[in-house]
């Protein structure tokens, strides 16, 4: 890859790579089209059926006081929330609670194979493989990140991940919760990636605290009309990858 409007090749430096999942890492249509559908399609059996669990139970109580339901709302009210929730793509914490036990359940059956980018898996084990720490942020549950990076069309991947972060350290377009996935790990630099199909407002959350990020719009990168500006905030690893820009619609990014 090279600078854009030169042939110059691109180099990045970081210590660590924070990455989304839709747009990113594997296609939107696997999550919208597969994922999505098949949760809904099992989500009242799996409850009926594992209602005893612990954290089913757990998430379906989060889910009733989330929709400003009693305590003691019944099953069938909580469920019809989690279906309306799932049409309209609410990133709340029960709901994907539920649906990542859902599909790790489809994932074990052989009924789910998750997809992933030929080129993103290559990155993550090169980046791996140049020791730089990999994180994962998604509106996905932690345990649906793993499965989905367990059983996909380009190999188990999870042993390349250091971390992985989902809704119980906030929504990604808040800024603060950004804030947090940088001072969780070990690391404090960052190069980030994220799509902005899967949250509005990515580019100005990464930015307002403290790192820049490359918006990832499949199946081409975005060009920018303007050189990037080398970043100050992360020391080299010898890392050579995907392009990262910095946001030049936000004053002061570096």
């Amino acid at each position: 890859m090279n600078l854009p409007g030169t042939g110059t090749p691109l180099r990045i430096t970081a210590q660590a790579v924070l990455v989304d999942i839709e747009g990113t890492t594997s296609t939107i249509a696997f999550v919208h089209q597969v994922l999505f559908p098949y949760a809904d399609a099992h989500l009242d059996a799996y409850v009926a059926a594992h209602r005893s669990d612990p954290e089913v139970a757990a998430a379906m109580r989060e889910a009733a006081k989330l929709a400003g339901e009693p305590a003691d709302a019944d099953d069938a009210t909580v469920l019809a929330q989690l279906h309306g929730w799932i049409a309209e793509d609410r990133k709340a914490t029960p709901l994907k609670t539920i649906q990542g036990l859902i599909w790790a359940d489809g994932y074990a059956r052989g009924e789910l194979r998750a997809h992933v980018y030929p080129d993103a898996a290559a990155g993550l084990r090169r980046w791996h493989a140049a020791g730089v720490d990999l994180y994962v942020y998604s509106s996905g549950s932690i345990g649906a990140q793993k499965v989905l990076f367990a059983n996909n069309s380009e190999g188990d991947l999870t042993a390349l991940f250091s971390g992985h972060f989902d809704t119980t350290i906030g929504h990604k377009r808040e800024m603060r919760s950004r804030a947090r996935c940088v001072r969780r790990p070990r690391t404090s630099s960052f190069s980030a990636t994220s799509t902005p199909s899967s949250t509005p407002q990515p580019r100005l959350a990464c930015k307002r605290c403290g790192y820049c990020g490359r918006p990832t719009r499949r199946p081409a990168p975005r060009r920018s009309t303007r050189p990037p500006r080398r970043s100050t905030r992360s020391r080299s690893s010898g890392l050579s990858g995907a392009p990262r820009e910095p946001c030049a619609r936000i004053p002061g990014c570096r």
